[in-house]
């Protein structure tokens, strides 16, 4: 089975959905991940909300399929915020966020549509920085996490977890920059192990292990390929740095001593690990192996969607539409020989590989909360 390549509609923040697919359609994808971030959320960086998710229903869910249907793409939704952690209204306000997504999710078929739901768990530095944090974070996940994920396995829905650590959510004069719990192999398979259900999993981006100079490729090997659902296609380019190494990150120094010593130093919160974003095939070079990554995911069966996540520093973050669409465009055009047979049109997705998403026509359910599901 061929994967197919997608794009994660955060590159398309400043357009809205019926434009976004028309540049998917332009771009020559087969499927939109869809950000679907609260509006009234914390999050400023690559963010985007390309659904009405306060006034969804069935009508909605039924407009959606044809909408997707006629332009020959498939779709999941997702938002990525923390959920265990962070000021307390807004993590209660992201939990129920997510409750709202598997409710959209289940109305556009869920699993029987491979309608997925996206997000972070995050952490939380309170218990954190407690000796015994990373544990106490664990079972802080166990007990939000599981009643979410019953609840969403009694829809029919997967919920999807990203690897980011989120760096840079915390200001560069907080020593660690480990910030979101499913940064690590060693968290999720814990995580698995204390929601033991299989409707949750993972969307693995490689990019974020390269700058912790981990090899995808062995994170893969010891991956579980039944949880593994979503790759992101984001590359990283290292960029050495003799002051800090590479264990630590980056502090934030006073500029004076930065001056008189002439040592690097942080100047923003994300600014921190000693890389540059990039996309496979679309300048900067990259500090990444795609044909082994591709290969290993292959041995391993992997049968889903390989998603373009546009934060590239020549594409996205130009803020410039032609550039991100050209940086979408190579990325589709790097990974086809590694993805798809040769054929007369080159190496492309094979037609007879797309199915339809089905018209469910589920019935409405009432809207969950966090207090509801206890």
């Amino acid at each position: 089975m061929a994967n197919p390549i997608w794009i994660m509609t955060s590159a398309f923040d400043q357009l809205s959905l019926d434009q976004t697919v028309e540049k998917a359609k332009e771009i020559g994808v087969q499927g939109l991940d869809l950000c679907v971030f609260r509006k009234d959320g914390t999050r400023d960086d690559f963010v985007a909300t390309h659904l009405d998710y306060e006034n969804f229903g069935p009508e909605e869910a039924k407009k959606l399929i044809a909408q997707f249907n006629v332009a020959k793409l498939r779709l999941s939704i997702g938002a990525f915020e923390n959920l265990i952690g962070g000021d307390p209204v807004h993590r209660i306000k992201n939990q129920n966020h997510l409750l709202r997504l598997i409710r959209i999710a289940y109305l556009l078929g869920g699993d029987e549509n491979d309608v997925k739901v996206g997000t972070f768990v995050g952490y939380n530095h309170e218990l954190g920085n407690q000796e015994g944090g990373f544990e106490k974070n664990l079972l802080e996940y166990q007990k939000i996490f599981g009643p979410i994920i019953r609840y969403a396995n009694s829809l029919g829905v997967t919920v999807l977890y990203e690897n980011c650590p989120m760096e840079g959510w915390r200001s560069s004069g907080h020593f660690g920059t480990f910030n979101n719990l499913t940064g690590v192999l060693a968290a999720r398979k814990l995580m698995y192990a204390l929601v033991p259900e299989k409707n949750h999993g993972e969307i693995y981006d490689p990019s974020h292990d390269v700058w912790q100079h981990t090899d995808p490729v062995e994170v893969v090997r010891h991956t579980d390929i039944s949880r593994l659902k979503r790759i992101h296609v984001k590359s990283t380019r290292n960029n050495p740095d003799p002051f800090w190494g590479n264990m630590y990150p980056m502090q934030e120094i006073r500029a004076e001593w930065v001056e008189k010593l002439g040592i690097t130093s942080s100047k923003n919160p994300w600014d921190r690990h000693h890389y540059e974003a990039t996309l496979p095939g679309f300048g900067l070079g990259d500090s990444m192996d795609w044909r082994a990554f591709v290969n290993v995911l292959k041995e391993k069966g992997f049968t889903g969607p390989f998603e373009i996540e546009n934060e590239a520093v020549l594409s996205k973050q130009t803020g410039k539409l032609g550039a991100i669409v050209q940086g979408c465009k190579a990325a589709v055009q790097n990974l086809a020989p590694l993805l798809y047979e040769l054929g007369d049109e080159g190496w492309q997705f094979p037609a007879s590989a797309y199915q339809q998403l089905k018209d469910v026509d589920r019935k409405d359910i009432p809207l969950a909360t966090m207090d509801s599901l206890s």
